[in-house]
């Protein structure tokens, strides 16, 4: 007797290193519904993903952390317009390590930051999104220059909390989604929103995941299933309302 072999699909998602834990949860659950496809994660900074999109690599989906990345491949035209939605939103903390910094006020004359001597982490901030968040709230506060060289710029989200969770920075502006994960960590502040861009995660299927079903049924679960809008809250994301 013969046995026949089906090949799983693949579904490559490059998703924004913020949503790490949201993607793996939501792909494990789409894998327990259609074991025969087989989701492929690849994580970093949005930007890092949009340049490995733009220069050729693999890609069904992709789940930016702000609209200027998406707005990036869709000048290159590597991404389906049609399918571009914004989902989620996020909030920017400033954070410290469990132990250490009380709350401190995020105003223009808090004496804390005219005190701080220590390094402050976030994101590269010309390129990766929680980076320029972070630029644009500490411009609005007027905590900028007095912190601009003592400023560690990290590849993506992750690894600015990584370098607060180690005490090799005293401080970190990471996503509320992020800092609420962290057993390591506190959150000892919020920027005030309109210190800051909004932070809105958009999804859209590339030109190739256009046309690959599979990618097609998973980007719209991803984007409105029931179960996937619990993971989201579950980790502590808001939700755009449906356009």
């Amino acid at each position: 007797m013969t046995t026949i072999h089906v090949q799983a699909a693949h579904v490559r998602i490059y998703a924004a290193a913020s949503l790490s834990n949201v993607i793996q949860d939501i792909a494990k659950l789409y894998q327990s519904k259609h074991p025969q496809v087989k989701i492929i994660p690849v994580f970093g900074a949005s930007s890092t993903l949009a340049k490995q999109i733009e220069a050729g690599a693999p890609s069904d989906i992709y789940f930016s952390a702000d609209l200027d990345w998406m707005k990036y491949l869709q000048q290159k035209q590597k991404v389906q317009v049609k399918t571009i939605q914004n989902i989620l939103e996020n909030e920017l903390v400033l954070i410290s390590a469990e132990n250490s910094i009380y709350p401190i006020p995020m105003t223009q004359n808090s004496a804390f930051i005219k005190n701080f001597s220590g390094r402050l982490c976030t994101g590269q901030m010309q390129s990766v999104p929680v980076g320029k968040y972070a630029k644009q709230s500490l411009q609005y506060i007027n905590w900028f220059n007095s912190l601009s060289t003592r400023i560690v710029e990290t590849d993506d989200v992750r690894a600015a909390l990584t370098f607060v969770e180690r005490k090799e920075c005293q401080l970190g502006i990471v996503y509320k989604t992020d800092a609420k994960m962290s057993t390591k960590v506190k959150i000892i502040g919020t920027f005030p929103s309109q210190s800051h861009e909004p932070i809105v995660y958009p999804i859209a299927l590339t030109r190739t995941g256009a046309r690959q079903q599979d990618a097609v049924s998973f980007y719209q679960f991803i984007k409105t299933s029931p179960e996937s809008r619990q993971i989201y809250q579950k980790y502590g994301f808001g939700l755009q309302h449906e356009r």
